[in-house]
């Protein structure tokens, strides 16, 4: 049987709040979009917020609408658990392979089958959706609102002899004989919409990150008081139930900084606001300490900055944090920094710590993007001329907001694109 590639418009790489935005700016164009994730669903770090600052409400109320557009526009073939592999070609004629993923789950399996199986089953894995602070079974759903609602068999989690094992005793759901599958694509148009990573903490060893427990990341903090979290939002130190009444966000982690990421990612000033509200309604009488270097509160945002300054129980502190250390025999943490105001050096005993870590591309490490397209940082440039666009944090840390209005930037772009190869 002859292999032949499938011809599409454009590809767009990445299904989280930007790739989705533009694929359907694309399609609902009327033109035809190849969509591909490499998660077993779409919606990207935005399904993992808490909620959207300024207005507070859960990331369901933008993600769910588009879901729904997808569903309903036939001009978008959706590839999850799949990667681009290889990019040929130039501007209007690329040539490009996707590697796709099996679920390893049989197709007459439904959901309750998936469910028991899940249920009666022992091994566990670290789960990535909330970032391995919980576990999930080998068969699971990556979270309640996933879209698809498919469950997926984790085989890589473990041994070749026990997944034939599990397979043997759900043979009802499970199906090794699945395979990956690599599919050629041509493509007029590219569009990066890859996303993000947080900068690796563990880089940054004055401030504790993976020594204490009590120190996390500002996207551990959005999963714990996530709904869907791994406590069901009741934030803690995790590992203990001990009640919080004091908590340090520390911003600019790893960021502004030559040795580590050299840029502001300007919305984490914006994100410890946010989750400082999230400690102020659980625990009304917690003390909040925010170190800065400065607050960057850009646009409207402005607003939201004088909200919570005029939250007396919220303390702030301009000096970046220099180190986080724990006393001999104590269950708190010491936070010291200098005052740049005074001089004088301050530290904050506290019970928990939230490290405001930035917002890394990632194309500054994926093999197949075009290096000629990157800047110094990683972050796609202008460069419309090639033909491979790029929007969301792909071009440049942002917002929610503004990463859609970006992807309906490179909707346009690739328009044109797609039109002068013609």
């Amino acid at each position: 049987m002859e292999h032949k590639p499938i011809s599409y418009d454009a590809l767009v790489i990445g299904a989280g709040i930007a790739g989705i935005s533009a694929a359907l700016e694309l399609a609902e164009t009327g033109y035809t979009v190849a969509l591909v994730e490499k998660e077993p669903f779409i919606g990207g770090r935005v399904s993992r917020i808490n909620l959207y600052f300024p207005k507070m409400c859960p990331p369901t109320c933008g993600l769910e609408i588009n879901i729904k557009r997808i569903k309903d526009n036939d001009k978008i073939k959706l590839f999850t658990l799949s990667e681009v592999t290889e990019i040929k070609g130039k501007s209007g004629d690329f040539k490009t392979k996707i590697k796709i993923t099996p679920r390893y789950i049989k197709e007459n399996a439904d959901d309750k089958q998936c469910e028991r199986a899940a249920e009666a089953m022992s091994q566990e894995r670290p789960n990535g959706y909330n970032l391995g602070m919980d576990n999930t079974k080998l068969v699971y759903l990556p979270y309640n609102n996933a879209f698809p609602m498919q469950y997926v068999f984790d085989k890589g989690s473990c041994s070749d002899e026990e997944a034939k094992m599990l397979a043997s005793n759900f043979s009802d759901v499970i199906d090794l004989y699945q395979k990956e599958e690599i599919i050629d694509l041509n493509v007029k148009t590219v569009i990066w919409a890859t996303g993000w990573d947080p900068y690796d903490a563990k880089k940054i060893e004055t401030l504790g990150f993976g020594k204490y427990p009590g120190v996390i990341r500002n996207v551990e903090m959005e999963r714990l008081a996530s709904p869907s979290g791994p406590d069901n939002g009741k934030i803690k130190v995790p590992g203990s139930d001990k009640e919080i009444k004091t908590v340090a966000f520390c911003q600019c982690a790893g960021s502004r900084d030559e040795l580590h990421l050299e840029f502001c990612s300007s919305i984490c000033c914006l994100a410890s606001m946010k989750q400082a509200q999230y400690i102020r309604e659980q625990y009304p009488d917690a003390d909040i300490h925010i170190f800065y270097i400065d607050v960057r509160t850009h646009g409207v945002f402005e607003e939201f900055y004088w909200k919570t300054q005029k939250d007396e129980k919220i303390f702030w502190h301009r000096g970046k944090v220099a180190k986080v250390f724990q006393e001999h025999g104590s269950d708190t943490y010491i936070v010291e920094a200098e005052d740049t105001i005074t001089g004088k050096l301050r530290q904050a005993e506290v019970d928990l710590v939230v490290l405001a870590t930035g917002m890394m591309p990632t194309t500054s490490y994926i093999p197949q993007v075009d290096k000629q397209v990157l800047d110094r940082n990683g972050f796609i440039m202008e460069m419309p001329e090639t033909g491979i666009h790029g929007c969301g944090v792909c071009t440049g840390p942002k917002d929610v907001a503004t990463a859609v209005r970006d992807a309906t930037g490179a909707a346009i772009k690739a328009i044109h694109t797609i039109k002068e190869s013609k």
